[in-house]
């Protein structure tokens, strides 16, 4: 027996770091805590043992297995784990035929299945009667929409939990713990910088499998010291992730000054300048939506109305990363990044925004004028409200001479058009408008 345990150990060791430091408690288990936080939705189900069949929908590594096991241990169910890719109908039937006996028995059965959006109908239709009449409860895996991936009536009996990508705080987090508990790397003594740990938590993008197995190959390939410590040097890191670091810190200095160099190049229509600081965004682990979210923002505030379409481009490249990711996003944002580069610029948007905002913030309580009130009851039109309002599609013109603005305002410029792209033609137009309403009848 001693043999057997000595053994069992030794497999153990060698299992993957991932396999060795896998939660056994909520209260070990890292991320999703708007499900499995105190007083959330999981762990009240879990607190009242109320258990019914789920599915959970996430990007990999988030710890959906893990999640289903804690469940099992928590409810003291049998856990078995079905694969999606080499189980039949065969294989189900059976499970499902030793979990209605053991459920007659007053036994609970928790079948797990893995990547259950890769089962065809017929093996989904096979869970479905067991799932009615409580024979198992159903937890299912994937990193497909349940929408389309499920069938209706299998997804109908089942509660959709959302889970998220680990923040890089939540994968610094475990990689110390991996450091330090004995089940992980804690026997050994390790010396990596913070710097590094940051970096492995930034490139595993959310996937604590990959930043664990990371580490452990880090580790694996580091310097051996004479003292028996292990030191991970900033060069076989490298090697292990398949890139050189880059100097950032989405948190730091660093971060917004790459986020300027970018903005700025774009403004002063250096196309070649604008993809260099892009790439060092992306290379480095920026989010690409952030980038994008940034995008849009210039395309109003430095080209505005000399190119309208850039708007489009940006909000365009902010979905395509929405749904792509990096890496295959980064030359979609470089399509964007050229197109905003090489657009016509004009802050006219801005600068008029940024003067109605200071009159705004100055007379918040000026009096919306009479004739543009919307008087929909009798006792405002008694009031006055909407009389001498003018509909401008009454006229030949589209255009009438009524005041908009509060009295206090009258003459007021707040939008005033460059001579930029297709601003120049919004310039003339608006020219025409004001001789229009200046021209004594």
């Amino acid at each position: 027996m001693e043999q057997l345990s000595l053994f069992t150990e030794e497999i153990n060791r060698n299992a993957p770091l991932a396999s060795r430091l896998r939660p056994e408690t909520l209260d070990d288990y890292i991320g999703q805590q708007h499900l499995v936080g105190e007083g959330k939705v999981l762990r009240r189900m879990l607190d009242k043992d109320m258990i019914s069949s789920m599915i959970f929908w996430g990007p990999p590594g988030v710890g959906k297995t893990t999640l289903a096991r804690i469940i099992a241990h928590r409810t003291k169910a049998s856990f078995i784990d079905f694969s999606a890719v080499t189980s039949g109908i065969k294989e189900i039937k059976d499970v499902m035929k030793q979990a209605e006996n053991d459920r007659l028995a007053g036994l609970k059965t928790i079948v797990f299945v893995d990547e259950i959006h890769r089962f065809n109908k017929a093996q989904q239709d096979a869970f479905l009667p067991f799932v009615e009449k409580g024979s198992i409860i159903l937890i299912g895996a994937t990193t497909e929409n349940p929408s389309f991936e499920i069938n209706s009536a299998l997804l109908s009996r089942c509660k959709v939990f959302v889970l998220q990508a680990l923040t890089v705080q939540d994968m610094e987090k475990l990689l110390h713990h991996a450091l330090t508990d004995k089940r992980g790397l804690g026997n050994s003594m390790i010396n990596i910088e913070e710097r590094l740990i940051h970096a492995i938590a930034v490139f595993a993008n959310g996937d604590a499998r990959t930043a664990l197995n990371t580490l452990d190959m880090a580790v694996l390939n580091g310097t051996i010291n004479p003292d028996g410590s292990i030191t991970v040097q900033e060069e076989i890191l490298e090697q292990c992730i398949g890139k050189k670091m880059l100097l950032y810190d989405r948190d730091g200095e660093e971060h917004y000054n790459l986020i300027s160099a970018l903005h700025k190049s774009m403004r002063n229509s250096d196309p070649d300048a604008a993809i260099y600081w892009l790439s060092r965004m992306l290379e480095a682990g920026e989010d690409p939506l952030y980038v994008a979210r940034r995008l849009i923002r210039f395309a109003s505030e430095d080209v505005g109305m000399a190119d309208s379409q850039a708007l489009q481009i940006a909000v365009a490249a902010y979905q395509v990363c929405h749904f792509n990711g990096m890496p295959e996003c980064n030359v979609n944002l470089a399509h964007a990044v050229v197109y905003l580069s090489m657009a016509p610029k004009s802050n006219a948007l801005y600068v008029g925004y940024g003067k109605a905002r200071e009159d705004a913030a100055k007379m918040l309580t000026e009096p919306v004028p009479l004739q543009i009130r919307n008087g929909v009851t009798g006792l405002m039109r008694e009031l006055h409200y909407g009389e001498g309002y003018q509909y401008a599609h009454d006229t030949e013109e589209k255009l009438t001479r009524m005041q908009c603005l509060p009295e206090s305002l009258q003459g007021k410029k707040y939008y005033e058009p460059t001579g930029e792209g297709q601003e120049a033609k919004i310039k003339e137009k608006l020219e025409q408008i004001e001789k229009f309403r200046n021209k004594k009848d």
